[in-house]
């Protein structure tokens, strides 16, 4: 069949135009492929940026954020291990330390006070070494005991507190060491006073039993003027100081006696305006002929304050409540500790001796103890803490060791009733009739003489009960009775070379009575 010209031409044409449209689509192609490609993201890069020890140490915030303390300290010790020039290695050492604190026990504890007292001796100028300071205090705070049990670690918790009060004044965290310090101290203070109160029970029978309780009494008069129960020491001790008085037959010995009882009875009056003891302390002084002092108005606003706090925040119902989880917690209760008031900033002096408080012309307590600041020169053997520290707790006057003695005693209650205590006392000693006889009689007149509102504890001992037998030797019946006569024309102070703890001259009475000896000196 033959094709028509005119289909052919079109059939041409047809061809033409899609070969035109094939050739436009691949320059179209060609034009797309020829353009610049995108830059790439810059994200890779900055991901490639971040420093191996802020990884190592977001890890272990993260892990001691959410209680992995294992996890964290294992982050924290690669980082400082590894990386010794990062700026992380002080934040990762403090991180460790917390690791410890945060997991707690004993051990941990142990180990999280000597991170932080590492990191103060390495880091003592960064701003994170006040709060490590504190860590340290708080570390022997969290394990402190109770009053009557072990003491050592309250005694380092003051004496860290007070080293953080001395190096670190304008911190932030002043009032809570303030706070702390104040609970600290009324535990120490509590254990010296239920030792001295012991003691002075114990004297009514046991006339040597008073220059312990002498020595205790002084050391809660002088230290803790804030403790709960620091009016109630101040009357124990001016009422020990009036009864030898009485029994002194020597008119300066007696003027002294005389001295130490009046100043115990101003700071009752001048410091605890509201105490129950000031209506017992203005009839002595009254007794003495002496003139009571007016109250300070700062002591008597912070008594106030005290008073006012106590009965908002110490009822009954809470007590009775919190009695039984009391006896269970190994933790002391620091709910009497003072809420105002500047703690004692001054390290315990160990220059007072029960062998001593009692003897003619002892001193009495110093009731203006202040802190100072050390000599250049201080030493190593600092009292305050054992890493480099450049401030000290020095007392004004004195010696002082590098921490208060330990001695453990048990306490044992006092005895049930005086009259049974008195069916029991052994007699004390007298070198003759005639003394025993004026005891007698100048007891019975201070008893008199005393003020009804007095408590049992401040009754007048019996005949047998007298300070002479304190400041003088303890000897046996024995020696006493051999030496009757030597021992009236012996001079009242003995050399300091004496023997102070003959056990076989302090304790053969007391064997013989088939007691046991309580006595820590």
């Amino acid at each position: 069949m033959k094709k028509s010209p005119l289909l052919i031409a079109g059939l041409v044409v047809a061809l033409g135009c899609s070969l035109s449209t094939v050739s436009y689509a691949q320059k179209k192609v060609k034009v797309i492929k020829a353009a610049p490609a995108a830059p790439p993201a810059k994200t890779a890069p900055a991901a490639e940026s971040v420093e191996p020890d802020k990884v190592l140490y977001d890890k272990a915030l993260d892990f001691l954020k959410h209680g992995h303390y294992t996890e964290a300290r294992l982050n924290f010790q690669t980082l400082i291990n590894t990386y010794p020039d990062s700026e992380y290695l002080a934040k990762a050492k403090l991180g460790t330390a917390d690791s410890f604190y945060k997991e707690g026990g004993t051990s941990s504890m142990v180990q999280a006070i000597a991170e932080y007292k590492d990191f103060i001796t390495f880091f003592p100028f960064l701003d994170e070494a006040p709060y490590a300071q504190m860590q340290v205090a708080m570390g022997h705070y969290r394990m402190m005991e109770k009053s009557d049990r072990d003491n050592s670690q309250a005694q380092q918790a003051e004496q860290e507190f007070q080293t953080f009060l001395l190096k670190y004044p304008q911190s932030p965290l002043t009032p809570k060491a303030e706070q702390y310090l104040r609970d600290v101290q009324e535990v120490l203070a509590d254990g010296e006073f239920r030792i001295g109160r012991y003691y002075y029970l114990r004297a009514r029978q046991y006339p040597v039993a008073y220059s312990a309780a002498t020595a205790r009494l002084m050391e809660v008069s002088e230290r803790y003027p804030l403790y709960s129960q620091a009016d109630q020491a101040l009357w124990m001790l001016g009422d020990i100081y009036m009864r030898a008085k009485q029994f002194s037959k020597d008119e300066d010995d007696r003027n002294h006696w005389a001295d130490l009882a009046e100043g115990c009875y101003d700071q009752i009056l001048k410091n605890y305006p509201h105490s129950r003891w000031v209506s017992g302390a203005t009839s002595q002084l009254t007794s003495m002929g002496m003139t009571a002092p007016p109250p300070d108005p700062a002591a008597a606003q912070r008594m106030q304050e005290e008073q006012l706090y106590a009965k908002t925040h110490h009822s009954l119902r809470a007590s009775l409540l919190n009695f039984p989880m009391a006896m269970v917690k190994s933790n002391p209760d620091v709910s009497l500790a003072a809420r105002s008031g500047m703690p004692t900033l001054t390290p315990p002096d160990n220059v007072v001796s029960a062998t001593d408080v009692l003897k003619k012309g002892a001193a009495g307590p110093n009731f203006t103890v202040t802190a100072s600041l050390p000599p250049a020169d201080a030493g190593a053997d600092s009292s305050v803490s054992d890493s480099s520290t450049p401030v000290e707790a020095v007392p004004t006057s004195g010696t002082h060791g590098a921490s208060s003695s330990s001695i453990g005693v048990e306490i044992i209650e006092a005895p049930a009733s005086d009259a049974a205590a008195a069916a029991n006392a052994p007699g004390a000693p007298a070198s003759d009739t005639s003394s025993a006889t004026a005891s007698t009689t100048t007891t019975t007149t201070a008893a008199s003489a005393a003020p009804e509102a007095a408590p049992a504890v401040a009754d007048p001992p019996s005949s047998s009960a007298s300070p002479s037998g304190v400041s003088g030797s303890s000897g046996d019946s024995a020696s006493q009775a051999s030496q009757g006569a030597a021992g009236a024309t012996q001079p009242a102070a003995q050399p300091q070379t004496a023997a102070k703890n003959d056990s076989s001259t302090e304790s053969t009475s007391k064997k013989k009575k088939g007691l046991k000896k309580i006595m820590p000196f």
